[in-house]
């Protein structure tokens, strides 16, 4: 369907409280629930694992300022501009008068030593297997080519994120105590960073996307095309991590 077609659709949109609860269902198809992540919270991962996870979504973590520069370099509205920067300087860093902050980049390498991998270990991509390639890959290519109001919509998994983060700070002392504590720090910092982006990427959505009931259901195939992301990137990591039996086709 064209936009102007879901913009001209007859049927009458969903309130904002209905659209809002219809993004928020999304959640149970959060990668929180995928296979590996349970391993990860059930604290079943050997340091092996747990260091393949953090090399692999590193190609992730630096995806995600080139995509939110995607989003700005298509957006010609210079508010959302100047709110949508900030996602950049959160991940990239910034030294500003006088204020330094080394970012999320950063703070995923330090990750990274903290399960016993080095520097280069992380940042040379050595390790990211094909699959995780491809499906960062696709989500960068549908931030440049899609409209950029699409590739705000797709940025509402941040929804579901801050709960995954606080598990992670509360259990992996204990489950992986070897994990030295400062590298928790990145999941600190996005405590309170995605939940300031979720507060302006779903104002933005729940306007933009509420003129017509077209356009609410393509925001929701959105959020579902980025949870399959995020899926098919922890499938990645699981099969390169983990030992698969194939016993056939389903029942």
């Amino acid at each position: 369907m064209t936009h102007l077609a879901m913009l001209n659709d007859t049927r009458a949109p969903w309130s904002p409280e209905e659209f809002e609860a219809k993004l928020r269902d999304k959640g149970t198809g959060y990668h929180i629930y995928h296979p590996f992540h349970v391993m990860m919270a059930e604290g079943k991962l050997n340091q092996k694992q747990l260091q393949g996870w953090v090399a692999n979504r590193f190609y992730y973590q630096i995806a995600i300022p080139v995509k939110d520069a995607a989003i700005m370099a298509n957006c010609p509205d210079r508010e959302v501009r100047r709110e949508w920067i900030q996602r950049i300087l959160d991940h990239d860093g910034y030294e500003i008068g006088g204020v330094k902050d080394p970012g999320g980049i950063e703070a995923w390498i330090q990750l990274g030593i903290a399960t016993g991998l080095t520097r280069e270990d992380v940042t040379s991509l050595r390790f990211v297997a094909p699959a995780s390639r491809f499906a960062v890959d696709a989500y960068i290519n549908f931030a440049r080519q899609q409209p950029w109001q699409e590739a705000i919509a797709s940025s509402l998994t941040e929804l579901f994120a801050p709960h995954i983060h606080q598990q992670r700070i509360d259990t992996w002392p204990d489950q992986y105590p070897w994990v030295k504590p400062e590298g928790l720090q990145y999941f600190k910092n996005r405590l309170t960073q995605a939940r300031r982006d979720v507060k302006h990427g779903l104002r933005f959505t729940l306007d933009y996307f509420s003129q017509s009931r077209a356009l609410q259901e393509r925001a929701l195939e959105i959020l579902q095309f980025k949870l399959d992301v995020l899926w098919a990137l922890a499938d990645s990591i699981m099969l390169s991590q983990c030992e698969v039996a194939i016993k056939g086709p389903k029942a």
